[in-house]
C-alpha cells in the first residue's frame, strides 16, 4: 500500500512539475541562436538533417549535425556539436565527422525595457577529434553575442553578431543573423531570418531563410526549415529537418 502512495505522489509531483516548466527553446532549426539557456540540472538534445546545393558541382549534406546541452546553473551551460557530413564535388565524394566543438553559453542580461536578453556563446573546435578527411591543422575558436526582444505575446526579434575561424587561416570570418519569429499558436511557431558571413578578405554571402516548428510537448520539439542564398557567392539553397528534446 505505501509503495502504490508513493508511486502515486511521485506521478503526481511529476505531472505538476511538468505543467509548471517552460517549454523547451532551441537553437535550432534558424542561424540565430537563442539567448536563453538550458535550465539547471537539464540535459537538451538538438539534432538535425540538411541538404545543402553549394553550387552546380557542389552539394553538402549533414546527416546529422547535433547540439548536446547541459545546464549547470542559471547563468552557464555546458554546450558539445558533433557534426557528421557527406560532400559531394563533381563525382567525387567524402563522408566523415567535423572537428568536435566544446564551448559554453553565459547568461549576461534579462531583457529590461530596450535593453535586450542577451548571452555570450563561445566554442573551439578540436583538430584532431574528427575524421582524417576533416581534420583542421589549429584549434579554431568561434563566439557570438545574441540578443533578443520579446516585442509581443506572439511576436520577438532576435539577432546575433559575432566571428568564427576556419582551422586553417588566422583571418576570422565574421557573422551576422537578424530572425522575426511569430507564434502561430501555442504549439505552432515560424520564424524569417536573413544571414550572413563576412571573411577578412574575401566579399560577404548573404542568405534568407524562414521555417516552423511544432511543439510536442513541452520537452519536445519537431522543425521544418528552408533557405535560398541571396547573392551570388551564397550557397545556392538548402533544406532541413530536426528534432530537439531535453531531461
Amino acid at each position: 500500500m505505501k509503495t502504490k502512495i508513493s508511486l502515486f505522489l511521485l506521478f503526481i509531483s511529476t505531472t505538476i512539475f511538468s505543467q509548471n516548466q517552460e517549454s523547451i527553446q532551441t537553437d535550432r532549426p534558424d542561424q540565430t541562436e537563442t539567448a536563453t539557456l538550458v535550465a539547471k540540472g537539464m540535459f537538451q538534445v538538438e539534432t538535425g538533417f540538411s541538404v545543402q546545393k553549394n553550387d552546380v558541382n557542389s552539394t553538402t549534406q549533414t546527416l546529422p549535425s547535433t547540439l548536446w546541452k547541459y545546464g549547470v546553473n542559471d547563468h552557464f551551460e555546458l554546450r558539445l556539436i558533433t557534426e557528421f557530413t557527406h560532400e559531394k564535388l563533381f563525382n567525387e565524394k567524402v563522408s566523415g565527422f567535423n572537428p568536435i566543438l566544446i564551448g559554453c553559453k553565459i547568461k549576461i542580461a534579462d531583457q529590461k525595457g530596450i535593453v535586450p536578453k542577451t548571452s555570450f556563446i563561445g566554442h573551439i573546435s578540436l583538430p584532431n577529434v574528427a575524421s582524417k578527411e576533416f581534420k583542421s591543422e589549429y584549434f579554431a575558436p568561434e563566439f557570438r553575442f545574441v540578443m533578443q526582444h520579446t516585442l509581443s505575446k506572439k511576436v520577438s526579434l532576435s539577432y546575433n553578431l559575432g566571428a568564427e575561424w576556419d582551422g586553417f587561416s588566422p583571418e576570422p570570418t565574421f557573422i551576422y543573423t537578424v530572425a522575426t519569429g511569430y507564434s502561430i499558436t501555442e504549439k505552432i511557431g515560424s520564424y524569417i531570418e536573413l544571414f550572413g558571413f563576412a571573411p577578412q578578405q574575401q566579399t560577404a554571402n548573404h542568405n534568407f531563410d524562414g521555417g516552423f516548428t511544432y511543439l510536442i510537448s513541452s520537452n519536445f520539439m519537431v522543425d521544418a526549415s528552408a533557405g535560398v542564398g541571396i547573392t551570388e557567392n551564397a550557397p545556392d539553397h538548402y533544406w532541413a529537418l530536426g528534432f530537439s528534446f531535453r531531461l
